[in-house]
C-alpha cells in the first residue's frame, strides 16, 4: 500500500525543482524528492551565468534574434520570446531571495550588476556570480526550501517509475529507499525536475550526469518525446584522463579566450567570423575537427593574456581548481576538449511545462519545450529553468480536483542483476554513444549503435524488470532505452542541423523544420 499521499510532487532538487517549491508551497504543499546533494546535478555546475535582457543597452528582441539563429531554424518563437520575457522579473525574484550577483564596480556602468558575454550572444546579457553561478543560486534556494514549512525534503527516496492509473494519469512515483525497499508516493501532480541525458556518454562536463531517467519514466506513462538527437557537447571541458570532469566556462572565451592547436596556432578565425564566440556547435564540431586531424586527445585554451589578476577576479573557481590540479592558467594554457553537457531535447511540454500525460509536468533540462531548437545558446538554460518553473507554479498554485481512478499495479519482477554488473552493462552503452552517436555522426556509425543497443537490450531482456531491485538496475535500464529512442531519432533526421552533424546528409533538408517526436511504444520518429 502506498505510505502516504501528496498535494505535489517534485522529482528532483536542481534549479528547477526548487524554484518550482518555493513557488508553490505557500498555496499547497509539496514533497521535493532530492536523494543527496548530487542531486542538484548539473545545476551546481552552471559557471557561466544566467542569459537576461538587464542592462538598457540591450533588448528582447536582440535576445530573441540571438537565440533563433543560435538553435539552427528549429527554435518555437513563441516558446522563445515567452522566456527572454520573463528573463528581468525572475532575475530581480533570484535577487530578492539573497542570490549573490557579482556587482560592477565600474563608475559607467549601465546596470549594476556584472554582465559577461557568451557565446552566440550579440551583447552583455549574462548576469553570474563569479564564474560559480550554478552553486550560488541553488545554495541560495536550498536556504530557503530547507526553511519553508509547506516544502517536505525527501532524501532518502530515489524515484524509478511513475504511477498510473487506468484513466491515463500520473498519480505520483515509485521509488527505492536507502536499503532497497519500495516505496509508492501518491501525489494529486507530479513534476519532473530530473535533468537531461549527458549520462549516455563517456565523457561529461557534470561528475553526476543524469542518464535520462525522467525523459524515460515519462515516456513509460505514454508522454511524448522530441528532439532526442540534439545533445548538446560544451567545447572545453578540462582534460585530464585522471581527474573528475570539470567544466571551462564559456565565459571564459567571452572574456577574450583564445583556442589553439598543438602548434600554438589559433584556428578558430578561419572557421567562423564569430571566432571562438560562434555558437557552441560549431566550435565543439572545431575543435573535434582540429584534434581528428592531428590526432590529438585536446585541444589548448588560453588566457594568460589577460593578466593574473583578471584571471582571479573574473575566474577564482576555474583558476583555484586548476591551481589545485597542478595547472596554473596564467602562465600556461588550458587543456580542453568537447564533452557532454545539455540535452536540447526531452519530454514535450507546453509553456506551462505541461506533458502530454494528464497531471504530469516536467521543467528544466528534462523538458523539451522548444527554446533551445537543434542548438542551446550559452546561459539561456538557467533562464528556462526560472521561466517554465516559474510558469509552472502559477499552474499549479491552485488545486485542481482529482478524479481518482485505480492505479496501475507494479509488473513482477525479474531476475535482478548485481550492481556492479548494471554499472558495466551501463559502461558499455555510453561507450557505443561515445564512439557512434557524438559530436560527428554517420548512417554506418548509427546502425552498429542501433543494433549493438538491440543486442543489449536483447541480452538483458531476462532481467528486465519494472520493480527495479537496486537503483543501479533501474538507472541501466533508462540508459538503455533512452539511448535507443536518442539513436532513432538521429536515423530520422536526413539532414545535418545544429547539434546534428552528418557528414551522409550534410545540408539542411526542409526548408520548415519541425521537431521529431518519439513515443516509446513505436519507437519511429517522426520528423514533420
Amino acid at each position: 500500500m502506498p505510505d502516504s499521499t501528496h498535494e505535489t510532487l517534485i522529482i528532483g532538487g536542481g534549479i528547477a525543482g526548487l524554484v518550482l517549491a518555493l513557488e508553490i508551497a505557500d498555496r499547497r504543499p509539496v514533497t521535493l524528492l532530492q536523494p543527496s546533494r548530487e542531486a542538484f546535478g548539473a545545476s551546481r555546475w552552471a559557471q557561466g551565468g544566467i542569459a537576461a535582457v538587464l542592462s538598457p543597452d540591450d533588448d528582447v528582441e536582440a535576445h530573441v534574434a540571438d537565440t533563433l539563429v543560435a538553435g539552427d531554424g528549429l527554435c518555437d518563437e513563441a516558446a522563445v520570446r515567452f522566456t527572454i520575457e520573463q528573463g528581468p522579473a525572475a532575475i530581480d525574484w533570484l535577487l530578492s531571495l539573497g542570490v549573490p550577483f557579482t556587482p560592477d564596480d565600474d563608475p559607467a556602468a549601465r546596470y549594476p550588476y556584472h554582465l559577461t558575454r557568451e557565446g552566440g550572444h550579440g551583447a552583455r546579457r549574462i548576469i553570474h556570480a563569479d564564474d560559480a553561478t550554478g552553486r550560488a543560486v541553488v545554495e541560495t534556494l536550498h536556504h530557503h526550501v530547507t526553511r519553508h514549512p509547506g516544502i517536505r525534503l525527501r532524501s532518502d527516496l530515489t524515484a524509478i517509475g511513475l504511477i498510473g492509473d487506468s484513466a491515463g494519469q500520473c498519480r505520483g512515483a515509485r521509488c527505492l529507499d536507502e536499503h532497497g525497499r519500495r516505496v509508492e508516493l501518491l501525489a494529486a501532480d507530479t513534476v519532473l525536475a530530473t535533468g537531461g541525458a549527458s549520462g549516455l556518454f563517456r565523457h561529461t562536463t557534470s561528475p553526476a550526469p543524469a542518464c535520462g531517467e525522467g525523459m524515460i519514466m515519462a515516456a513509460e506513462l505514454g508522454a511524448e518525446l522530441m528532439n532526442l538527437e540534439f545533445q548538446q557537447f560544451h567545447p572545453t571541458c578540462l582534460f585530464d584522463p585522471e581527474g573528475a570532469p570539470f567544466l571551462i566556462s564559456e565565459a571564459v572565451r567571452g572574456e577574450g579566450g583564445r583556442l589553439l592547436d598543438a602548434n600554438g596556432r589559433r584556428f578558430m578565425p578561419e572557421i567562423d567570423p564569430r571566432a571562438e564566440l560562434a555558437p557552441r556547435d560549431v566550435v565543439a564540431r572545431a575543435i573535434d575537427a582540429e584534434m581528428q586531424r592531428g590526432g590529438h586527445t585536446h585541444v589548448w585554451l588560453d588566457i594568460r593574456h589577460l593578466g593574473d589578476a583578471a584571471i582571479r577576479h573574473h575566474f577564482p573557481t576555474i583558476h583555484a581548481h586548476c591551481t589545485a590540479r597542478g595547472l596554473d592558467i596564467a602562465a600556461e594554457p588550458i587543456p580542453v576538449v568537447p564533452a557532454a553537457h545539455y540535452s536540447c531535447g526531452g519530454v514535450r511540454t507546453d509553456l506551462e511545462g505541461a506533458t502530454t500525460v494528464p497531471r504530469l509536468h516536467a521543467v528544466g533540462e528534462v523538458a523539451g519545450t522548444g527554446l533551445h531548437g537543434a542548438n542551446r545558446m550559452a546561459s539561456n538554460s538557467l533562464l528556462e529553468c526560472l521561466a517554465f518553473a516559474r510558469s509552472c507554479a502559477r499552474k499549479l498554485r491552485d488545486a485542481t480536483p482529482l478524479e481518482e481512478a485505480p492505479l496501475i499495479p507494479w509488473r513482477p519482477g525479474a531476475t535482478p542483476l548485481p550492481a556492479a554488473e548494471s554499472q558495466t552493462y551501463l559502461a558499455e552503452v555510453r561507450a557505443i554513444m561515445s564512439e557512434k552517436v557524438a559530436i560527428v555522426r554517420h548512417d554506418a556509425g548509427l546502425e552498429s549503435a542501433s543494433r549493438r543497443l538491440a543486442e543489449l537490450a536483447e541480452q538483458l531482456a531476462p532481467h528486465r524488470a519494472e520493480t527495479a531491485p537496486s537503483i543501479a538496475h533501474a538507472r541501466l535500464w533508462h540508459a538503455l532505452r533512452l539511448a535507443r529512442l536518442t539513436v532513432a531519432s538521429a536515423q530520422a533526421r536526413r539532414e545535418s542541423r545544429g547539434l546534428h552533424f552528418n557528414p551522409d546528409c550534410p545540408t539542411h533538408g526542409n526548408p520548415a523544420p519541425r521537431p521529431s517526436r518519439i513515443h516509446l511504444d513505436d519507437p519511429a520518429p517522426t520528423v514533420d
